[in-house]
């Protein structure tokens, strides 16, 4: 992102996959975890179903306030 704004991209912005954890659309389970804020479910739907950030959710909170200079 920082190497496309100095090559004079108008970058608007980066969209995560999805911000919290998703039940897979080809297999239904919740053991492919992609989101950046945790969702307390296991495969067969038992669980909390409460919401933990994880690191990512802190480095993207990062990146945003930033406005991309934070990508380490």
């Amino acid at each position: 992102m920082k190497e496309a704004i100095s090559d004079g991209v108008d970058l608007m912005g980066y969209t995560m996959w999805g911000p919290i954890d998703l039940i897979s659309f080809s297999t239904s389970e919740m053991s492919k975890r992609y989101g950046f804020i945790y969702v307390d479910q296991d495969d067969g739907g038992k669980g909390t179903l409460d919401r933990i950030k994880k690191d990512s959710f802190y480095w993207f909170k990062k990146v945003i306030a930033s406005n991309g200079e934070y990508l380490s």
